[in-house]
């Protein structure tokens, strides 16, 4: 007999404030903060979130995750901090110029389980609006080194024009920023290991230039020439609802999913599923109970429910899923099933496959 927790826990975000964040998370978003504060980002789904709804009100993440264990995680460990971290990022300003380890480094230097590989959903970007993706051309430690040293490193920073609806996929190791003017949903690596190279010039709370990292950046950065773009997505119809695969690497799946008024049953395929809605409102139920997910808000879905029903309040109700995979076939089997032809899968995951 069901003890009443399999149900879709709608979480409580965590909000960071930062010097380069704005007013729109709480005034756009509905995110409860004060509208006066820099408030950079919104942690959607993370460890310490709480739940805001049903018998496991209050409880963290972290507490699901060493009450439920496998009726949340299936096979994730439930020992480990919960594997993804989502965020909605408000970059009012530029972002420092950074990157962020991989497993080994965070691991052997660190002491941390895993570094921070990372994408990003354009929600938002005022005309203009760019990233930085990397070098305009090859480079070497010695020449990043001189170019911090001296202050001309903008000159080989690649800027990339975005808009909304880009996605883009951040494998570790890779220079990047996100400019000002943009409004970012963000799937990570469970970490916060962030170096930072370069600060525009600016100074913190406390009137001093905020920490930065050149050596330990100096040991993680890729210096080949940066090409990556936003990327090619992919269309498919999979178990009632109409998706578009955005992003798909061995640490998270994220798509952009369409429901309707209309019902439809998605299967959590063991795995834990990590909702937040866009403009619209969403019902999701499970055969424990229900949650009203209003605008931007995210509920996790545990994998034991095997089902979870979804239904929007309007003809077209967009979301965002992202899901651990169970192993680097997950996706490609998915697509297969959903009757997508061998070259196209094949096409939309050479994106993701290490360089």
């Amino acid at each position: 007999m069901s003890d009443g927790s399999l149900y879709p826990y709608v979480l409580q975000p965590k909000l960071a404030p930062a010097i380069w964040g704005g007013s729109d998370l709480v005034k756009e978003f509905g995110k409860d903060g004060d509208p006066q504060t820099k408030i950079g980002e919104s942690w959607e789904c993370w460890d310490e979130n709480r739940v805001a709804n049903g018998t496991l009100a209050g409880q963290t993440v972290a507490q699901l995750r060493a009450s439920l264990g496998a009726k949340l995680l299936a096979s994730i460990d439930p020992a480990r901090i919960f594997p993804i971290l989502t965020k909605i990022i408000d970059a009012c300003d530029s972002l420092s110029v950074q990157v962020h380890p991989g497993d080994a480094y965070a691991q052997r230097v660190e002491h941390q389980p895993n570094g921070k590989t990372e994408c990003w959903y354009v929600l938002q970007a005022k005309p203009g609006a760019a990233l930085v993706m990397g070098w305009t051309r090859d480079t070497t430690r010695e020449e990043y080194e001189q170019r911090v040293a001296d202050g001309s490193l903008g000159e080989i920073l690649r800027r990339v024009p975005i808009e909304a609806g880009d996605a883009f996929y951040i494998p570790a190791g890779t220079l990047h920023a996100i400019g000002a003017g943009i409004v970012i949903f963000e799937t990570q690596q469970a970490s916060d290991l962030t170096y930072r190279i370069f600060d525009w010039n600016r100074v913190g709370p406390d009137g001093k230039p905020r920490e930065l990292h050149v050596q330990k950046a100096g040991d993680v950065l890729n210096y080949k020439a940066g090409t990556s773009n936003a990327l090619s997505e992919l269309a498919y119809a999979y178990e009632g609802f109409q998706r578009t695969a955005l992003i798909a690497d061995s640490h998270f799946i994220v798509e952009r999913v369409t429901a309707t008024e209309t019902p439809a049953s998605m299967g959590t395929h063991d795995r834990p599923l990590i909702v937040m809605t866009l403009e619209d409102e969403l019902e999701l139920t499970c055969d424990d109970g229900s949650a009203q997910l209003h605008c931007y808000q995210t509920a996790l879905v545990p994998a034991a429910a095997q089902n979870v029903r979804i239904s929007g309040n309007g003809p077209a109700s967009p979301f965002m899923l992202v899901t651990p995979p169970a192993s680097a076939e997950t996706m490609k089997q998915r697509l297969h099933d959903a009757g997508v032809a061998q070259p196209v899968i094949e096409q939309f995951l050479a994106q993701f496959a290490p360089d």
